[in-house]
């Protein structure tokens, strides 16, 4: 890599998080500080391999950082994913001067970037940004800490239900192989029970508990589930097999669906970003390249990328263990 960057790209790749556009903002103006252009790529590596990338300065990025989705907007891309719509994109890369690639996204999209690396030498640095909060060699992921905030926000008003009603409420959340959202949101939700892909407690068990919660003179109950749960077949399997097994409930499913996702990001997602971004392009300055920024005991670290995507970030089992307790 050349030790002068002058021009960096920045994209969002895969789904969106609150406080994608945060962090594109704060390397725009990372890049302005140290005197360096900057552009965006529209579409992810779409955009790369069409050539929509748009020039951004500070005016671009204003009023961003309260904004959730991205304003670069996001897709998936199969032609990137053969050497034919790579190398498109790196003429492409090439055409329009630019030195590096800042990729905010989660595995799929560093994977990518790696792949970019090895075959055409582009340096890559990667901001995570997915609100699974599955990605290793970060504390935190883009995202997530509002997606928390939401899911909570939405059981407290489904409790008020709930509790009004003598109800049973099943309440997915995001998580196909992560229990973060779920476990995290659960405990600060006040629920019941929570259901995560990481441990299977089995059907069995929840029906112990939920009778354990009945005859504790509990009236309504709360159990959140993450979509990846191994319990049953889906949390409306686990509504019917409860129905037949505890007449007496009268059951609700809620699913919650892709509003974890939307809203305006946290204080805390909002300044993570910014922390993220500054430390993306002071990397690339460094002349360093193949490495994802992360938090970690509030320090910003970096990581390798290839260990970020390989290696899993893992649930604190501890939590599991509040979660049971505060239940009672």
């Amino acid at each position: 890599m050349n030790t002068k960057v002058t021009k960096i790209a920045v994209m969002t790749s895969g789904g969106d998080a609150p406080g994608m556009n945060a962090a594109v903002r704060a390397v725009v103006r990372a890049c302005i500080y140290n005197n360096i252009e900057c552009m965006g790529i529209m579409r992810g590596y779409q955009g790369l391999i069409e050539n929509e990338l748009i020039p951004l300065d500070s005016r671009s990025v204003r009023n961003t950082i309260s904004r959730g989705g991205t304003f670069l907007q996001s897709a998936r891309s199969k032609e990137f994913r053969t050497p034919e719509g790579r190398a498109k994109a790196f003429e492409n890369f090439k055409a329009n001067g630019l030195d590096a690639l800042v990729v905010i996204g989660g595995d799929g999209s560093f994977t990518g970037g790696m792949i970019f690396n090895k075959e055409h030498g582009v340096p890559v640095i990667g901001i995570p940004g997915t609100i699974d909060n599955d990605i290793y060699g970060t504390q935190f992921t883009l995202g997530y800490d509002t997606a928390l905030n939401t899911v909570v926000e939405a059981i407290d008003k489904i409790r008020d239900t709930a509790s009004s009603h003598n109800r049973l409420f099943f309440i997915e959340v995001m998580g196909r192989d992560a229990g973060f959202i779920a476990l995290n949101a659960g405990i600060g939700a006040g629920a019941e029970e929570i259901l995560i892909p990481e441990e299977n407690l089995g059907i069995e068990r929840l029906i112990e508990s939920l009778e354990t919660s009945k005859k504790s003179g509990k009236t309504s109950s709360i159990v959140v589930v993450a979509e990846g749960d191994k319990t049953g077949k889906g949390v409306f399997e686990l509504k019917d097999y409860v129905e037949k097994n505890m007449p007496e409930y009268d059951v609700r499913v809620s699913v919650l669906g892709h509003m974890q996702r939307g809203g305006s990001p946290s204080c805390f997602d909002r300044v993570l970003a910014g922390r993220l971004g500054v430390k993306a392009v002071d990397l690339l300055i460094e002349g360093k390249s193949n490495l994802m920024v992360g938090i970690n005991n509030n320090e910003i670290t970096a990581t390798d990328l290839e260990k970020a995507v390989k290696l899993h970030h893992d649930i604190n089992k501890n939590l599991l263990r509040v979660a049971d307790i505060l239940s009672i």
